[in-house]
């Protein structure tokens, strides 16, 4: 008696954990599961909004594989992610380094660098599309201060990616307070022994700083990669109000020779601007396979780090 007693409670906890949860199923099964679904199958299809699907197997793979476009784009945001992502790791590490020290108005200077993390990025991105006028803005201005003529940032195809280059390290609070915590954790016995063999700063940055807090490192540059391969609000910012109002609903742009065409801003292209929405689904499927292949890889090598820094 007391066993089905006891049965009949666990089965009505159970029940009501589920109703309780049933609001969050729904809406995980209505706007994740099922438009992945949608998503595979009309990667298959020649598929707009204004005419059916209809079912043409490989051909938008195939579309994708002969598109000069598409690896264009993908180069794009291949050196984003593996070119910004480094550059950002160690601006955010020097950061965290300069907060971690002991000084008047620390909490204000941690402050202002974390705050350009919460400004929205498009807010973001117009002031610096300001800051990069050629004429007018405020990083030219200051190059001619030194007698340096400052290039057209973002009408100039060598420089764009330099542009968005410096646009990343703007964006360092969130990375530099996950590095500053890592840099408190370190052991300041480790320095202590260090200094007493008379090893100098550097190499005990090298040797004990970053073996440290190697594992936190690799899993924010785990987290910036696959952020890379999203990225699409700044480009899509800066082509728009370099080509007019009426680029994104008219024409597709990636900037000056295509040279800020994100991997992302294509397939949006593809998908509203040339209303091509199976090759569009198709290319957000091969890119979504890299992502994942990206972050199994990582995942293992985060895992082969943390074992030899001898982190639980």
């Amino acid at each position: 008696m007391k066993k089905n007693r006891l049965l009949e409670e666990a089965w009505r906890n159970n029940r009501n954990g589920f109703l309780f949860a049933l609001p969050w199923i729904i809406g995980f099964i209505c706007f994740s599961v099922y438009p992945l679904a949608a998503s595979l199958y009309y990667s298959f299809t020649a598929f707009n909004p204004v005419t059916a699907p209809r079912w043409v197997g490989l051909e938008n793979y195939l579309s994708v594989w002969s598109d000069p476009l598409v690896f264009k784009s993908l180069m794009n945001t291949l050196f984003i992610a593996f070119v910004s992502t480094p550059v950002n790791l160690l601006v955010a590490l020097l950061l965290g380094a300069v907060v971690t020290k002991k000084f008047r108005f620390r909490g204000v200077v941690r402050t202002l660098f974390f705050l350009p993390s919460i400004i929205p990025a498009i807010a973001a991105t117009m002031v610096w599309i300001w800051m990069f006028d050629p004429t007018y803005g405020y990083i030219n201005t200051v190059l001619r201060w030194f007698g340096i003529q400052g290039p057209a940032w973002l009408m100039d195809m060598r420089y764009t990616k330099a542009a968005l280059l410096l646009m990343g390290t703007w964006c360092t609070g969130t990375a530099m307070l996950i590095c500053m915590a890592a840099l408190e954790e370190v052991p300041v016995s480790y320095y202590e022994s260090a200094e007493m063999d008379g090893v100098g700063p550097i190499r005990k940055f090298i040797f004990i700083t970053l073996p440290s807090i190697a594992h936190v490192l690799v899993y924010q540059a785990i987290l910036n990669l696959i952020n890379a391969f999203q990225y699409f609000q700044q480009v899509y910012i800066i082509t728009n109000a370099s080509t007019g109002a009426g680029a994104g609903a008219g024409y597709a742009s990636g900037g000056p020779g295509n040279s800020i065409l994100m991997y992302p801003l294509y397939i949006f292209h593809n998908a509203f601007v040339y209303l091509k929405m199976g090759k569009a689904s198709a290319m957000a499927w091969l890119l979504f396979l890299v992502v994942a292949l990206l972050a199994r890889v990582m995942t293992r090598v985060s895992r082969n780090v943390t074992a030899n820094a001898g982190v639980e």
